[in-house]
């Protein structure tokens, strides 16, 4: 594939938008990733004729993380109070979703993903404090980072999402190296907090034929389950990632070889 059409299939970008919701769809695992941008007005998560739904959660469920301003999720009449790097999971069934903003000079932004739920689980809002963070990396490596893991077995509970996001330090700039595989579910990567000025090269494909994407702020990656998903950035950032598939472990992972990379 060319550079174009490896960001075709592979790279969303353009998700954030004022007073706008963008999603995509993507056949792996079913997933619809995206975000919702409530800048003046609150809006209200409606269903889409290709999902064949009544409403959109009717047959999913979501996970909802914001990376913005403070904002408000009302689902099915009661409000979630969001601050910046808290996380909010809807199950399959809950009828009625509305964003809002509580200051318009400072928006929320509010990074949505979601999978086919096969059972219904209950509504769970976690401030970043309660996802029991983890400082991992050196200095030496550059990767000195905090983990935050909010939609998985140890906390909220889902049917097969699992969802949290990482913080670099400041002189830190690469994510999940060594890399790794995980044939069992797919994911998609967030990233956010970057300056205008910096990139992060992403890194894709199978680990004996690697690619690359130049991502910017608040752009997603979708990574399939044959796919490493690695990067560098030109300065420190954050990312979310969030995933769908058969198998919720966080430490199900395929890792390849420094030396296997090709």
């Amino acid at each position: 594939m060319t550079s174009d059409q490896l960001r075709k299939q592979f790279l969303a970008s353009d998700l954030v938008k004022a007073d706008q919701i963008n999603l995509v769809y993507t056949i792996y695992e079913r997933m619809i990733l995206g975000c919702v941008n409530p800048v003046t007005k609150p809006i209200r998560l409606e269903t889409y004729d290709a999902l064949k739904s009544t409403f959109f959660l009717e047959r999913r469920e979501l996970g909802i993380i914001n990376v913005g301003g403070k904002g408000s999720v009302e689902a099915d009449g009661q409000v979630f109070e969001m601050e910046k790097l808290s996380c909010l999971y809807l199950g399959k069934g809950t009828r009625s979703v509305t964003f809002s903003v509580e200051k318009p000079e400072d928006p929320a932004i509010f990074f949505l993903l979601s999978t086919p739920a096969h059972t219904t689980f209950p509504n769970t809002l976690f401030l970043k404090e309660q996802a029991l963070p983890v400082e991992m990396g050196e200095a030496a490596k550059a990767n000195q980072r905090t983990i935050y893991k909010y939609i998985h077995r140890d906390g909220i509970l889902s049917a097969q999402l699992v969802m949290g996001l990482t913080v670099l330090k400041p002189g830190s700039v690469w994510n999940t190296m060594p890399a790794h595989t995980h044939l069992r579910r797919s994911e998609v990567y967030f990233y956010f907090d970057m300056a205008e000025d910096t990139n992060v090269i992403h890194l894709m494909g199978l680990p004996e034929e690697t690619r690359h994407l130049v991502v910017r702020n608040n752009q997603a990656t979708i990574s399939p389950p044959w796919s490493i998903h690695s990067g560098a950035g030109t300065a420190a950032y954050s990312f979310i990632w969030a995933m769908g598939g058969e198998n919720q472990d966080f430490t199900d992972m395929d890792f390849v070889a420094m030396e296997k990379l090709t």
